[in-house]
């Protein structure tokens, strides 16, 4: 959450004249609610499965660029897909920044509770390893402009192109 996905998958797809895709978006606009109220509804298991069926879809496109939700690498089927099918890039960002970052956006059900450093913390030590585990190319958004993240990932997929 707030590591830039979204800012930064536009901005790359427009570099590489690919399509530009964010999960989350397409589930919102297939069932026509956001995700608070998916939550609301089905809770984080059912999300999570919705959530699956739209990367299975969308990984199965050619040239996209494609932002998933902070949470999509708790599926096992997601992180295999997602190996296999793409360049994964882990957009690496400190609890503080995304503290900063996300401080009034109240549109991310995780994150509506009494300590969001708290829970941001958890999902942290949940999720890092699992982050690490499938990166082709990991990267400190804390560190960077947006422009030069986004050079430094189009020249690090460009390079994995030419060993292919």
């Amino acid at each position: 959450m707030g590591a830039g996905k979204t800012t930064l998958g536009r901005l790359l797809a427009r570099q590489l004249g690919y399509e530009f895709y964010d999960s989350d978006r397409v589930i919102e606009e297939r069932t026509g609610v956001d995700i608070p109220t998916i939550f609301d509804y089905e809770g984080e298991a059912g999300f999570r499965e919705r959530e699956k069926r739209i990367i299975q879809e969308l990984t199965s496109l050619d040239r996209i660029v494609l932002a998933t939700g902070g949470g999509a690498i708790l599926t096992s089927e997601n992180r295999n897909i997602l190996r296999r099918q793409g360049f994964v890039v882990y957009l690496k960002v400190s609890i503080q920044q995304q503290l900063l970052r996300t401080s009034r956006d109240q549109s991310r059900p995780l994150l509506q509770t009494e300590n969001p450093e708290q829970r941001l913390q958890k999902l942290a030590e949940e999720r890092n390893h699992l982050y690490e585990s499938i990166a082709d190319f990991t990267i400190d958004t804390d560190r960077y402009h947006t422009h030069a993240l986004k050079n430094q990932i189009t020249k690090a997929f460009k390079a994995q192109l030419d060993v292919k």
